[in-house]
């Protein structure tokens, strides 16, 4: 990878001290936390006698889906950061990092991941590729924070951009990105109920609950990342009155790892060859799921 000075921009170094060891430690927290709530999950399970098969085929799935993208990221890492940086050298100017703009950088990344989020839903092909597979399971745990696609990878970094083009030094978008996600790691639980004084404003257990239900009142509901303000300003916010269903609208019948990564693109491949024309097509394409 060229050094940052090659490319022309301010290193991230000339943070102030400890801004990077926040970013980090915060997201390491946030992500760890979910080791014991996990635990007690499984404790909750069994004494209600819902540990049953498929329920830990459930976990398994969830745990090997996480195997594709943990290795597309290691494997192309580095070539994401680097074009990334060379993307941020055409910036007309750089946005010196504090902590006044670090804090503003994450609250743009959340805003993005609103935007980014709400894509994946009503496009199709976004849809598809990627995002249905963290939507597939039919129950709700820690383990489904794991359950997500390698495709990812490939296209959520594209939302960011914008960011890195105002002047934002690269490193610094994908660490918010980084907080943004480790975020909702904690909320995948059913073990925590409703949160009356931080339901209105953030993202927690019981508004995300809503957003993997498959109920008509709960569909395309609650997108935000760490904000759940993004959702109550652009219409989108519901709370949780009913019990949650979740899942797909059409529940898969398998828990092949295979099944839960491509049956989005399947599906997708056969509306493209029902289409009649090219109009009908980029319907299906860019169209709602």
């Amino acid at each position: 990878m060229l050094p940052e000075s090659a490319l022309d921009i301010p290193p991230i170094l000339s943070a102030p001290a400890g801004l990077a060891e926040a970013l980090a430690w915060a997201s390491g927290v946030l992500v760890m936390v979910g080791v014991p709530m996990f635990v007690v999950e499984l404790v909750s399970l069994s004494r209600e006698r819902r540990l049953d098969r498929r329920r830990l085929l459930g976990l398994l799935t969830s745990a090997f889906c996480l195997i594709p993208a943990t290795a597309i990221e290691i494997a192309l890492g580095g070539a994401l950061v680097q074009g990334i940086e060379r993307i941020g050298a055409l910036a007309p100017w750089s946005i010196p990092t504090t902590w006044a703009t670090a804090l503003a950088c994450l609250v743009l990344a959340d805003l993005t991941y609103y935007w980014e989020h709400r894509a994946a839903h009503r496009i199709h092909a976004l849809w598809a590729a990627y995002h249905s597979v963290h939507h597939s399971a039919g129950h709700y745990d820690q383990s489904i924070g794991l359950r997500v696609s390698f495709m990812d990878f490939f296209f959520t970094p594209l939302f960011y951009l914008p960011l890195v083009l105002i002047g934002f030094h690269p490193l610094l978008v994908l660490a918010c990105l980084v907080l943004v996600l480790a975020w909702q790691q904690w909320i995948h639980t059913e073990v925590i109920g409703r949160l009356a004084w931080l339901d209105p404003w953030l993202n927690t257990p019981s508004n995300h609950r809503v957003h993997h239900g498959r109920n008509h009142d709960y569909l395309d509901r609650n997108y935000g990342g760490i904000l759940i303000v993004w959702d109550r300003l652009f219409g989108t916010y519901a709370a949780e009155r009913e019990r949650v269903e979740y899942g797909l609208v059409e529940p898969l019948v398998g828990q092949d790892p295979l099944a839960v990564h491509f049956h989005g693109l399947a599906k997708l491949g056969q509306r493209l060859r029902a289409s009649k024309g090219i109009g009908e097509g980029m319907r299906a394409l860019l169209g709602p799921p």
